[in-house]
């Protein structure tokens, strides 16, 4: 069993990259639920003019559905090593957020928002290294 005040630096950064990776999420995911139908309409008014735009709302349903549950993969993973030491959920939840990402990446560069697209490489990028952190020995 890990103590909570007895974390290595290493950990610290493992759960607080997670945290701040389920931060990130929560805020869009439940953006989308919140406001759904201002969200919807405007994923089909990004895709009107691609050979997405009969599924775009489809795909923001699966993007709202993925983004949640990176949100409580990586909260929950974040608590669950904090408390019992085990690291599965938290790189489970950055994985799938790299994935997510990688995903909208793909759709906003279809649509040719380069610039939308453009701003979602850091957060690629943090994820990457947030799951690199986890591969190190602390």
């Amino acid at each position: 069993m890990t103590y909570i005040f007895d974390q290595t630096l290493l950990t610290n950064l493992q759960i607080l990259s997670s945290l701040f990776v389920g931060v990130l999420f929560i805020q869009s995911g439940f953006d989308k639920v919140f406001d759904f139908k201002i969200n919807q309409g405007y994923i089909n008014s990004v895709f009107q003019k691609t050979f997405l735009h009969s599924i775009s709302s489809f795909l923001f349903v699966v993007i709202l559905v993925l983004e949640v549950l990176v949100s409580v993969l990586c909260f929950g993973g974040a608590f669950i090593q904090l408390f019992e030491g085990m690291k599965d959920v938290s790189i489970i939840g950055l994985q799938l957020a790299a994935f997510t990402i990688f995903c909208l990446f793909t759709g906003l560069r279809i649509a040719k928002d380069y610039a939308g697209s453009a701003n979602l490489v850091i957060y690629f990028l943090l994820c990457i290294f947030a799951v690199f952190l986890f591969t190190l020995k602390g």
